[in-house]
């Protein structure tokens, strides 16, 4: 029998992730859609948050980073596990990606696997931009 996968309810894709002490509820700061670099290949610290319910039991789950532009050539993969207590239960993930590197310019795809299915699928667009010259303009005489 094929294990039903958890119903994918948010993924975001941000600089750090802060829990309430008390109440546990967790924090996004600084939500990435685009990176921006004036060289490449960069190195770069993130958080892939996502949350999930209708999750049965223990679910092994995997993220993977993927290159759009390369034939969807794997860039990043981590396997894990999380537990449902009830199928009712919201269960987040917050996986600290440090210092993840991305080669060149373009679309890049954040993967969340869960039983082998993919649950969704979060874009990430690193663009490559030129920096505004040190002069900051005409001089003044």
């Amino acid at each position: 029998m094929t294990k039903v996968p958890p119903i994918l309810l948010s993924a975001v894709i941000c600089e750090r992730v802060i829990f309430d002490k008390v109440s546990g509820m967790p924090s996004l700061i600084n939500i990435i859609q685009n990176l921006n670099a004036p060289r490449y290949p960069i190195r770069h610290f993130l958080v892939f948050f996502c949350e999930l319910t209708n999750g049965h039991g223990s679910t092994k789950t995997k993220i993977r980073i993927v290159d759009a532009q390369d034939e969807d050539r794997v860039v990043f993969e981590r396997t894990g596990a999380v537990e449902f207590k009830d199928v009712k239960q919201v269960v987040t993930l917050a996986i600290n990606l440090q210092g993840i590197g991305f080669a060149q310019p373009g679309e890049y795809r954040f993967q969340l696997f869960a039983e082998g299915h993919l649950l969704g699928e979060r874009r990430l667009i690193c663009r490559k931009i030129k920096l505004p010259s040190k002069g900051g303009g005409p001089s003044s005489q």
